[in-house]
């Protein structure tokens, strides 16, 4: 099996900045006060990960899941309305299904955001396998999600699977579950930071993914 994993927040989605506000328009609410720059760094760790470099865990241990839920609807009602995707994913993710690849979604958002994003970005019919916060106990860049995708997948030793994302949490957590990642700079990382966390090759962004496909690592060789 030929497989890919994709992440989808900064990487099929424009979506970074908006996540970024809503955490700080949460933690405002609650008296915690920090800026975008600071907190869109985090972005890419689900709250579980996010939360520890702004609270302390006696506070997250008393208000953790209420400020996660507060984020949570803030995010649906007054940012979602406001994400778009990428260009050229479902193009890409064409090219993907005819070069005999399968498709995974792998976020450290919740089942029901991962639905909404399958959504926007129009790609239920091609997508195989996702997976979401829901089915993991720790978020990246722990390996667990991308583990549950790959028990969803059935994927053994002998598989070319790949992970495509944008952060460096992404491809932390992906080393530590034996997968490659492709870095992708459209979700605003530094193209060192991502080298650094041990992405094989980088691109722009879906597009440029698509553009290059044939010279990638996904490509049959």
């Amino acid at each position: 099996m030929r497989a890919v994993i994709f992440d989808i927040d900064g990487t099929l989605l424009d979506s970074v900045d908006l996540h970024a506000r809503a955490w700080v328009e949460a933690f405002a609410h609650f008296g915690v006060e920090t800026d975008e720059g600071r907190v869109r760094s985090q972005i890419g760790k689900g709250g579980d990960e996010l939360m520890p470099v702004f609270l302390s865990r006696e506070r997250i241990e008393r208000e953790g899941d209420t400020i996660e839920a507060f984020r949570s609807d803030l995010f649906k009602t007054k940012y979602l309305p406001e994400v778009r995707p990428f260009p050229g994913v479902r193009v890409l993710f064409e090219r993907l299904r005819a070069d005999g690849l399968t498709i995974a979604l792998a976020s450290s958002g919740k089942r029901s955001e991962v639905e909404r994003y399958t959504d926007i970005l129009k790609i239920g019919d091609l997508v195989d396998v996702a997976t979401s916060s829901d089915d993991a106990e720790r978020s990246k860049p722990h390996p667990d999600i991308f583990e549950a995708a790959l028990r969803k997948l059935a994927g053994g030793p002998s598989d070319t699977i790949h992970v495509i994302g944008d952060t460096p949490y992404d491809a932390e957590a992906a080393k530590k579950a034996g997968l490659p990642t492709i870095g992708l700079l459209c979700g605003g990382f530094p193209e060192v930071d991502l080298s650094a966390a041990g992405c094989i090759a980088i691109f722009r962004d879906p597009q440029d993914l698509l553009d290059g496909f044939a010279h990638s690592p996904l490509a049959q060789r």
